[in-house]
């Protein structure tokens, strides 16, 4: 029965077919969803409008253009949609994520000696290029003037490239906004579980700010330690306001607490989702799949956007929690999900 689901779920979602997977679907109703009443929808349904014009297709193309003529986000949503969970048969997992702000300097100096690059113009589209370890220890980027900025913490270009974006602010008092520009083709790999692995933590008490500080601590150790991950990112200069948020997978700003990055194969680019989550902090809110990750993968991951900054830094570390995931479906698309699983 699962089967047949796979036509109609490949027709949703623009990402390659999922070749000998069991999926388990359920079309539910937002009677059902725990917190839906009481959200603001309004706050979604202007998110939901900035990026909706890049949906290709018909039924959602008209559902964007009712949206931007609508004032009413709770009757459009209920009136146009139906939350459908989509299983995979992993465990469901959201964490958050955030903007890196760092005090940088134009030109290296003792104190900023850690360069944040631009992309080379020999980093292929494709493939594998050198590891972190050869460009950060042998230095083969030195002297090609490919430097944005220098910082004085390696930790924090390190977690810069994670986020893949971020706001910068020059010692003398200019700033600017940074995003993605292209990786060296390595799979990332978590220094976090490493810690773990050696024995240095027990895997609850691993965080960004604990991995900040150990290697502060042992900077030798920590340099080796950041190596562990291959994976290396660079960034391209950004002409967007600092009031607004960073771009994300489409292109657009990101709005915090609004904004999700999800794995596209399940869930479709700008479709809003309720977020259902459980934890120490709670979240039950509609939110807009504005943003993708490279390790955000299956039908329940997600990686809620926080904001800006320390704080909402400090925030992001603290959400590694279960809960559902729902993508919101035009009800005709979801009305044939039932229509599948009745046959």
């Amino acid at each position: 029965m699962i089967a047949r689901y796979f036509a109609v779920l490949i027709s949703i979602c623009s990402a390659q077919a999922w070749a000998e997977q069991t999926l388990e679907i359920k079309v539910s109703t937002f009677n059902q969803l725990q917190g839906w009443s009481i959200d603001d929808h309004n706050a979604a349904l202007s998110v939901f409008v900035q990026t909706c014009p890049d949906l290709k297709s018909q039924d959602w193309q008209t559902l964007c253009a009712i949206a931007q003529h609508t004032k009413d986000g709770k009757t459009f949503f209920e009136s146009f949609f139906k939350p459908v969970l989509i299983s995979d048969g992993s465990d469901p997992l959201f964490t958050g994520y955030y903007e890196p702000e760092l005090i940088v300097s134009r030109v290296k100096t003792a104190k900023y000696q850690f360069p944040i690059y631009r992309a080379p113009n020999d980093l292929p589209k494709s493939g594998k290029w050198f590891t972190r370890q050869q460009i950060v220890e042998d230095k083969i980027l030195s002297n090609r003037g490919l430097e944005i900025a220098w910082a004085s913490d390696p930790v924090n270009v390190f977690f810069l490239q994670i986020q893949g974006f971020g706001r910068l602010r020059f010692t003398d008092g200019s700033s600017l906004r940074i995003g993605y520009g292209g990786s060296n083709g390595h799979k990332y790999r978590s220094v976090g579980k490493e810690m773990v692995r050696r024995g240095i933590y027990d895997e609850h008490q691993v965080s960004a700010t604990v991995i900040k500080n150990w290697v502060s601590r042992n900077p030798n150790d920590g340099r080796a330690l950041l190596n562990h991950n291959p994976s290396f990112v660079f960034f391209r200069e950004l002409d967007v306001s600092l009031h607004k948020g960073p771009l994300g997978a489409m292109n657009r700003s990101l709005t915090s607490m609004r904004s999700v990055a999800i794995d596209p194969k399940y869930i479709p680019l700008d479709a809003a989702v309720w977020l259902d989550k459980d934890g120490q902090s709670p979240m039950r809110r509609l939110m807009i799949a504005q943003d993708t990750g490279s390790v955000i993968k299956g039908a329940q991951r997600a990686d809620i956007f926080i904001g800006s900054g320390d704080n909402a830094g400090r925030e992001a570390a603290k959400i590694k929690d279960k809960g559902s995931i729902y993508v919101l479906l035009p009800i005709k698309r979801a009305l044939s999900l039932i229509s599948q699983a009745r046959q």
